[in-house]
């Protein structure tokens, strides 16, 4: 008879925009009990550094737009870490269920056998709204979210759902969205959002070095152009962006770390 193989458990956690103090609780007992760590590329060395002494630490390099193991890999080795008995802590930036795959690795891991546990993390719109004083939702203004994907596929922008997000009361969150910009803009006055609708580009929300622009949907691909940024742009349109406060943020005024 065979022995039975002892797996261990895979819990994917949010790591939250960057800021290591929006870490949650439960997500920092997670990395601090970590036989093994697989992370993004957004994840600051502070919280990789909890992981205890010991503990098996992978830079899976999760980035747009930069080289990174492919996720046919992440899944595989995933498996194997568990199948040895290790509790894997798969640390994704921002919520592992918004644009983080957390669907894909939960179903391949689950159909072989694994136990996965997903902790949730802020998002980057949440981290953005929050940093830059300004409402997702506003009554009589704003009373519906789209969390959305502004990534081009194959050279080309999606054809579906962008009437949903025309509407004046729509706030508009698109993640990735440094590159489709002026697409984005082109699409959504096409489906009747107006060309003056005011929007956001923000780049680096929740961490200390955030930036936010303000912009008009008609001149969002050149405010992305003249801002440069290097780091993770999320696109934030509709009227909700009009009370954003720009000169300053809570964490650039002197943020300190939950785990210092």
């Amino acid at each position: 008879m065979q022995p039975e193989v002892s797996l261990g458990e895979v819990l994917l956690v949010g790591a939250g925009p960057g800021a290591a103090d929006l870490l949650t609780l439960r997500a920092a007992r997670a990395v601090e009990s970590a036989g093994a760590l697989l992370y993004d590329a957004l994840v600051c060395d502070e919280v990789v550094a909890l992981a205890p002494r010991g503990c098996v630490r992978i830079r899976t390099g999760k980035r747009a737009g930069e080289a990174s193991m492919k996720q046919e890999t992440i899944n595989r080795l995933m498996l194997t870490l568990a199948r040895r008995g290790l509790k894997v802590v798969r640390l994704k930036g921002g919520d592992p269920s918004v644009f983080g795959r957390g669907g894909e690795e939960r179903a391949y891991l689950e159909a072989h056998g694994v136990a996965v546990q997903v902790i949730p993390g802020v998002t980057a719109a949440s981290a953005a709204a929050a940093q830059f004083a300004f409402p997702l939702t506003h009554r009589a203004e704003a009373r519906r979210l789209v969390l959305a994907t502004a990534r081009i596929a194959d050279g080309a922008l999606q054809t579906e759902g962008w009437d949903g997000m025309a509407a004046h009361d729509t706030t508009l969150a698109l993640y990735m969205g440094r590159n489709a910009a002026g697409a984005v803009a082109e699409r959504l006055i096409a489906e009747g959002r107006p060309a003056d609708t005011d929007c956001l580009v923000i780049e680096n929300a929740g961490r200390p070095n955030a930036r936010a622009e303000p912009a008009r949907l008609c001149g969002l691909a050149k405010a992305v152009a003249e801002m440069a940024p290097s780091g993770p742009v999320l696109l934030v349109i509709g009227t909700v962006t009009r009370q954003a406060r720009l000169a300053a943020t809570s964490l650039k005024a002197g943020s300190h770390s939950a785990f210092a």
